[in-house]
């Protein structure tokens, strides 16, 4: 058992070490990724920093202290933020108290006390809402979506105007950013397309090279791999394709990326991050005068709705986004009044024309 290997010459925190490595270990083994692990890990480190004790000496009353902290701030933490970490701790001392580790009865044996789970349905936040984020986070409007674009676009021209460097790296912001609307992307997803990734659509040829867009590192479940889709084009984004056309012919060239795979390229030739596409949408963002509570991801909120707007049925636009569950795609959609305005003149004809019928 892994208690077994604990060092015996500083019992107490060779023992809270060996703990914190096993528990390291045990999520390895179920194939969590390295940044998951790291920040839990983070997590417990930072509880034991608070409560100055050891795991086997936590109580419910440390673990209240510790939240209570947490939200007296001058900015309290969200409620979803404060759930993580209680989950967090709750995990470590589920492991600490499982008794195929052993961790029990040799903390016990030495010190005279056992772990205890210091988060417990009576004193933890409850997950009752399907979503918890800030109100303010929502899909952008058609002319929101515009007016960012609109920016973005007119950021190219102020550059060159000036003179300065720096018009290449707008025109691939300006790009990307649209790429991540027209496909409905993730951050983490859009720069992780290759070019190979652009695909043709036999049924669509129209569309050229930008018929579907290969996704193969979608966002992936808890210790699996990426899961992976194929988005495609929709007739009501093809814009897209002559702004994708224009990138690879005039843009990316002029980035010099060599022989690199990715679609989008940094100005020394490597991948492009997610913080710097956060970077780039803030900055346009803030140039036309959004709410700063809008983020990246609202574009693949305003994509959803979008598609819901065009009466693309739930299903294809499930698939498209890669949703597991119906609920999931329905949390992202916010339609506006027009359409459901417009539902309900549909139904009310229909309606109508039933009672017709009947007489």
């Amino acid at each position: 058992m892994l208690a077994d290997n604990v060092v015996h010459l500083d019992p107490a925190p060779a023992m809270a070490e060996a703990m914190i490595e096993g528990w390291t270990r045990q999520q390895r083994s179920r194939f969590l990724k390295e940044p998951t692990i790291a920040g839990r890990v983070r997590m417990i480190r930072r509880f034991t920093e608070f409560t100055n004790q050891y795991p086997w000496q936590w109580s419910p009353a440390e673990a209240e202290e510790w939240i209570s902290s947490l939200r007296s701030g001058e900015r309290p933490l969200a409620l979803s933020t404060v759930r993580s970490y209680e989950i967090t701790i709750r995990l470590f001392c589920e492991y600490l108290t499982d008794r195929r580790y052993g961790w029990t009865q040799v903390c016990l044996d030495r010190f005279g006390r056992a772990p205890e789970l210091v988060f417990h349905e009576g004193n933890s936040v409850l997950h009752v809402a399907d979503y918890e984020g800030t109100p303010r986070r929502r899909p952008l409007s058609y002319d929101e979506v515009q007016a960012l674009f609109d920016t973005l676009d007119s950021r190219v021209d102020t550059i060159r105007a000036s003179g300065r460097k720096g018009a290449l790296a707008a025109m691939r912001d300006s790009a990307l950013l649209k790429f991540c609307y027209a496909f409905g992307l993730r951050r983490a997803e859009v720069c992780r397309i290759d070019l190979v990734d652009l695909r043709r659509n036999p049924q669509a040829p129209q569309h050229r090279q930008v018929g579907s867009v290969a996704v193969r590192y979608g966002k992936a479940s808890k210790g699996g791999p990426a899961k992976r889709r194929t988005v495609l084009t929709v007739p009501e984004f093809d814009w897209i394709v002559e702004v994708i056309e224009q990138y690879l012919s005039e843009v990316r060239p002029a980035l010099a990326p060599g022989a690199h795979p990715a679609l989008w390229v940094t100005e020394r030739a490597g991948r492009i991050s997610p913080r710097s596409v956060n970077l780039a949408f803030a900055g346009a963002r803030r140039e036309c005068g959004l709410d700063s509570a809008l983020d990246l991801h609202c574009l693949r909120h305003s994509y959803v709705t979008h598609l819901i707007e065009f009466d693309y049925p739930v299903r294809f636009v499930q698939e498209q986004v890669g949703h597991a569950h119906a609920s999931t795609t329905a949390i992202y959609t916010g339609v506006s009044n027009e359409y459901r305005n417009q539902l309900l003149t549909r139904a009310l004809r229909t309606r109508l024309g039933e009672l017709w019928s009947e007489q």
